[in-house]
C-alpha cells in the first residue's frame, strides 16, 4: 500500500507541552480513493488535518503526500493539494466571486474567471456569487468553501465537514457532485465527517480515532460487521462511548 500512496503517514505526533493531541498515527490513504478520518470532538482529527496541510509542524513523525515530505518540501506538492472547511471564513467584505478570483490567483490559474463561472455553474452559486461573503447562509457558505477548494482541480482534497448545514437534497447533491469529480478526475480524497451515512456512501476506508490515536480501521461494511451493528453511527457511538475495544487496541494489548 506504501507504493500507491497518495498520503503516507507513519509515527505521526503533536504535542503542546503536556498535551499529546496526536499520538503516533500511521496509516495510507490510496491514490484515487476516498478515506475518512473519523472521531469526536477532541480526537485529533483537526491536528492531523493541519499536519496534513503544513499548517502544522508534526512533535514526531513523517507525513509524505505525492511522493513528497511535508516538512521539507510542502511547497512543491501544495499546488496540488486543496482544502474545504464551512468553519473557516471567507474575507466578509469581499464577494463570493471576488474571494474566489483571489484564490485562483494565488494557485496560478491561467483562466481565473473562467474557472470561477464554471464552478459557479456547478455548485449552483450564481444566485449570490456577487453577494457579500459576509452576507451569506450557513449553507451558502459551505458550498463556497467547497467551490474555493475545487479551483486548482486538486489532486489531494482535505473536506472538513463538507455538507454540513446543507439541507438533505442540496447535501446529497453534493456528494454526488464529489462522486463525480472523483471519478472524473481520479482525485485523492481525505474526508472528516460527523456524517455517517456519508461516510458509508463515499468512503472505501475508515480511520477511526480517539484520544490522539487510531483505535480502528477498514472499510464502512467490514466495520460494522465486525462490531455486529446495523450501521456506522452505531459503531462510532460504540468507539466513542468506549463500549467495544477497537480492534487496534486489543491487538496492542
Amino acid at each position: 500500500m506504501k507504493a500507491d500512496a497518495a498520503i503516507l503517514v507513519e509515527g505521526l505526533t503533536k504535542r503542546y507541552g503536556e498535551v499529546l493531541a496526536v499520538d503516533r498515527l500511521a496509516f495510507a490513504v490510496p491514490h484515487g480513493s476516498v478515506t475518512a478520518l473519523l472521531g469526536g470532538n477532541g480526537a485529533g482529527k483537526t491536528t492531523t488535518i493541519s499536519m496534513l496541510l503544513g499548517l502544522l509542524l508534526p512533535s514526531e513523525g513523517r507525513i509524505t503526500v505525492l511522493g513528497e515530505d511535508m516538512v521539507r518540501h510542502r511547497y512543491r506538492v501544495l499546488p496540488r493539494m486543496n482544502f474545504s472547511s464551512p468553519y473557516v471564513d471567507l474575507p466578509h467584505r469581499l464577494t463570493v466571486r471576488e474571494n474566489l478570483s483571489v484564490y485562483g490567483h494565488l494557485y496560478g490559474l491561467p483562466r481565473v474567471s473562467a474557472r470561477v463561472r464554471e464552478l459557479a455553474r456547478d455548485l449552483q452559486l450564481e444566485e449570490f456569487v456577487d453577494r457579500e461573503a459576509g452576507k451569506l447562509s450557513a449553507g451558502q457558505k459551505t458550498r463556497v468553501a467547497l467551490a474555493k477548494a475545487l479551483l486548482n482541480m486538486p489532486d489531494v482534497l482535505l473536506l472538513d465537514e463538507p455538507t454540513a448545514s446543507l439541507d438533505p437534497d442540496t447535501a446529497d447533491w453534493v456528494r454526488g457532485y464529489l462522486e463525480d469529480f472523483r471519478r472524473a478526475t481520479g482525485a485523492t480524497i481525505l474526508l472528516a465527517s460527523h456524517n455517517m451515512s456519508e461516510v458509508e456512501r463515499l468512503c472505501d476506508q475508515v480511520l477511526m480515532m480517539r484520544a490522539g490515536r487510531i483505535v480502528d480501521r477498514g472499510a464502512p461494511a467490514a466495520l460494522i460487521d465486525r462490531y455486529g451493528r446495523k450501521s456506522l453511527e452505531e459503531v462510532f457511538l460504540d468507539i466513542a462511548r468506549k463500549r467495544g475495544v477497537g480492534a487496534l487496541e486489543e491487538a496492542a494489548q
